[in-house]
């Protein structure tokens, strides 16, 4: 297997830096990332990939069974790190890629060191006690719309998960990111996304971790960055000036310093 064919590994950055792995959302790639790589690459060596499934991945890796889960892509980034022996790297994962980040950590502690949630969520659907910021009816219907019409389920929730009318551009960015992704593959990753419960990984989480909410967020609203925090044991939680789903993108800024502030406390 080739691991870095299959998942479009890009290396970029100082190579005696410590090694940082930059993990995109659902219905991204890489390319999500660069507004993020001018404040890390003259410190530290920086790790980029696709998932299978998106971006320039090798769309003949794809199995419908191994990704049915998060635990797939999650054995996916511990094969990245084994391919380029990775020791003590910084997981700096966006949304659902957070949450792959803590089941990667936890299956192969050795070459994950620290974590970086942006936009995290463990899971989006209401439960007793918990405000994911979704009904299970809310869920379903939008993958019921997700698989009948990926395209125009694209072209309408892209703008709302980025949340910033007055710059349609970045909405605009998205959309066409989604709409790249191919149909069936996203389909798969979508209910691995908006399905999943991974609440109680976070309490098994013993390395460095660094949690960033945006201070508005459809997606994953307040209550659960204050749910992550309270959970992984030892984390940090900076609220962004930000609104929508894709602070990187719509905050560089503010973003980059929050990661480089907390990579700087690590050394």
């Amino acid at each position: 297997m080739d691991v870095e064919r299959r998942n479009n590994i890009t290396i970029t950055g100082n190579p005696q830096g410590r090694t940082v792995i930059l993990a995109h959302g659902f219905g991204c790639d890489q390319n999500m990332w660069r507004l993020t790589l001018p404040a890390l690459t003259d410190s530290y060596r920086v790790v980029l990939f696709d998932y299978v499934g998106s971006g320039k991945s090798d769309p003949s890796a794809f199995s419908e069974e191994k990704y049915a889960s998060l635990d797939g892509y999650a054995q996916d980034v511990i094969d990245i790190c084994r391919a380029l022996d990775l020791r003590d790297a910084v997981f700096v994962g966006h949304s659902v890629s957070a949450m792959i980040g803590v089941l990667a950590a936890a299956a192969a502690p050795e070459h994950i060191g620290a974590l970086v949630m942006v936009a995290p969520s463990p899971r989006y659907i209401d439960d007793d006690g918990y405000r994911g910021g979704f009904s299970a009816e809310d869920i379903d219907e939008l993958l019921e719309a997700l698989e009948s019409n990926y395209l125009g389920w694209s072209a309408a929730m892209a703008p709302v998960i980025m949340g910033n009318p007055d710059r349609p551009e970045l909405g605009e960015e998205l959309t066409a990111s989604f709409c790249a992704t191919d149909p069936d593959m996203a389909r798969v990753f979508a209910r691995s996304t908006f399905l999943s419960d991974s609440r109680d990984d976070l309490r098994n989480v013993k390395a460095p971790t660094l949690i960033l909410e945006c201070a508005h967020d459809v997606i994953a609203p307040r209550e659960v960055g204050a749910f992550v925090h309270q959970t992984v044991p030892g984390s940090q939680l900076v609220t962004l000036d930000a609104t929508g789903h894709c602070p990187h993108l719509s905050a560089p800024e503010a973003t980059n310093g929050a990661i480089t502030a907390f990579l700087a406390r690590l050394q």
